[in-house]
């Protein structure tokens, strides 16, 4: 703005130039504006709006959208959001604690879109040691397995990224029909699972981790109960 107004006076000052003798011509650089007029001020009036930290409420200027607009359409509409930890404690073999591999944690965050049968997750596993192991394609799932007893894998999720014992990563979205890469009665166990069944039951499921010195499971975690 103040650039705008100092091109203005050099184009004024340039005509007036070509105007006048040059003995008739003011000189525009000894000017001093009036007091309070804002040209001049090191700052601007508290509360004039132009060094305030923030603007109030409902200037447009700090809102997510504007008024009169729709609001913004999210990336992802969940239709079901999980945090689950997962511990060495919570796994077994059948229905046998193992104790899980010591010192290994994870945190799954789920996010379901039911409409279109997807999955997104964010798995952050730390303590993590040996080789990842297991029969489906990845070592890290989702199962359909009630607290305390083994079941089949619906998913599988990328296995974690990361060096040695530090925080691994696997963060993604995957879409049915899902695929494990283990058999049973003839048909992929992850084939006809839906996303949705999770939503209905959710205590009916589980996720875990799988290590070549932990092949039961290094950590489990539970979906909590609906509701």
């Amino acid at each position: 703005m103040l650039q705008d107004k100092i091109s203005i006076i050099l184009a004024l000052l340039s005509a007036s130039a070509f105007a006048s003798p040059v003995a008739n011509q003011q000189d525009y650089s000894k000017i001093h504006y009036p007091p309070g007029t804002g040209e001049d001020l090191p700052s601007y009036p508290k509360g004039t709006g132009e060094n305030l930290p923030y603007y109030p409420p409902g200037t447009g200027e700090n809102l997510p959208f504007y008024p009169g607009t729709s609001t913004p359409n999210p990336v992802f509409n969940f239709t079901s959001t999980y945090h689950i930890e997962a511990t060495p404690d919570q796994v077994v073999n059948g229905t046998t604690p193992t104790g899980g591999l010591k010192g290994c944690h994870g945190i799954y965050d789920i996010g379901l879109i039911s409409d279109i049968n997807a999955i997104c997750f964010s798995i952050k596993i730390t303590g993590f040691r040996g080789e990842y192991q297991s029969a489906a394609r990845t070592a890290t799932h989702l199962h359909e397995a009630a607290k305390g007893q083994s079941g089949p894998p619906r998913v599988a999720f990328p296995n974690p990224e990361g060096k040695h014992e530090g925080e691994r990563l696997s963060i993604g979205c995957l879409r049915g029909p899902f695929t494990t890469g283990l058999m049973m009665d003839g048909k992929d166990t992850g084939a006809e699972f839906h996303v949705g069944q999770i939503e209905h039951e959710p205590e009916q499921f589980m996720v875990d981790i799988h290590s070549s010195l932990a092949v039961p499971g290094a950590v489990r975690g539970q979906f909590p109960h609906k509701g």
